[in-house]
């Protein structure tokens, strides 16, 4: 990405793959990829420097536009503070139904928006749904017929359903935006020189061996 600076100001953010004019010049798209960088400052055109310090995981965070600046000879573009997302639900206020914001079939009290722990329960739900749900034939058999299911599978099962309730109440317990997320935070937990052993404090459903 570029930026054109006129007598010390950002005046223009050309694209970088078609010809541009400058003042009473005209140059090529060539000069984005042929020429060097102090070939094009010297024309004006400066090829923009990202600085991600305050970025952060738009997983967890709303970043702000980036803002661009020019000094010390070059162009920067920069993040201001990000903003962590809602963790809890937000819920419809009466001042909500008064200016007629409340969605159809909602009412005070009904959640307007999702907050990040309900999410992420609902993906471990889905995920411990998933995994149980192509043994539900033993479970549905053994009702039906009386004909018992292995008793490694009911042991399996259970560990399943006890594990998602555990992740979930790490997630329900988590303080702040910045607990939630290191829950999900994949770390070598190995020693120095061992092979690498990635694992999160919210832990894996176990596996079926």
């Amino acid at each position: 990405m570029f930026a054109v600076v006129t007598d010390g100001s950002i005046t223009s953010f050309p694209n970088g793959n078609k010809g541009i004019t400058i003042g009473d010049n005209q140059y090529p798209a060539a000069i984005y990829t042929l020429w060097t960088e102090a070939e094009r400052n010297a024309i004006g055109v400066y090829t923009i420097e990202i600085d991600n310090t305050n970025k952060k995981d738009e997983a967890w965070y709303n970043n702000t536009n980036q803002s661009y600046a020019f000094g010390s000879g070059k162009v920067t573009a920069t993040y201001g503070t990000a903003t962590a997302k809602k963790i809890a639900d937000t819920l419809w206020t009466s001042q909500d139904k008064t200016d007629g914001k409340i969605r159809e079939g909602e009412d005070v009290g009904d959640v307007a928006t999702e907050g990040l722990k309900t999410i992420k329960n609902r993906t471990i739900d889905n995920q411990c749904a998933g995994l149980l749900a192509p043994s539900d034939w033993r479970v549905i058999r053994e009702q039906e017929t009386g004909s018992a299911m292995d008793s490694d599978w009911k042991t399996w099962r259970a560990a399943v359903r006890t594990k998602c309730n555990s992740m979930q109440t790490q997630i329900t317990n988590a303080a702040n935006v910045d607990a939630l997320a290191a829950l999900f935070a994949y770390v070598n937990t190995a020693d120095e020189g061992d092979p690498v052993v990635l694992e999160r404090p919210l832990g894996e459903f176990p596996v079926k061996s």
